[in-house]
């Protein structure tokens, strides 16, 4: 099985994430998550480790990342940071901004919502960058 990743060549930031091939990208992730069941389940866990980077690191798996979180429920809330990928050229910067290297958590954005009975409960709003 090939993990080579295409990444849409595009000169324009907005015409490279409406090249996404979703299907493509949904079936790479697919696989890779059932190889490392598969590697879970016969305990070997050298290859869990690798196949988990592997899936980390790849393309698709951050592309589809940018994207959950651009169309849940809560995606025009900005984050502490004050970041809300809006755009289809923010979404495509952003595919590319998230590295595993050197990550350091960044504090959630505490809100509050209203709950029924009247009193409200805390959200915790996480940034991603």
């Amino acid at each position: 099985m090939s993990t080579s990743v295409d990444v849409p060549a595009s000169s324009h930031p907005t015409a490279g994430w409406h090249s996404i091939d979703w299907e493509t990208s949904h079936r790479r992730v697919r696989e890779l998550q059932v190889r490392i069941a598969k590697a879970t389940a016969s305990q070997q866990w050298r290859k869990v480790k690798a196949l988990q980077r592997m899936l980390v690191r790849s393309f698709s798996a951050k592309a589809l990342a940018v994207k959950r979180v651009t169309e849940n429920q809560g995606k025009k809330t900005p984050g502490v940071d004050g970041e809300c990928w809006d755009t289809p050229e923010n979404k495509w910067n952003a595919i590319f901004r998230l590295q595993r290297k050197g990550y350091k958590p960044k504090p959630l954005r505490r809100v509050y919502i209203p709950k029924a009975n009247g009193k409200r409960r805390p959200l915790g709003i996480p940034t991603m960058q």
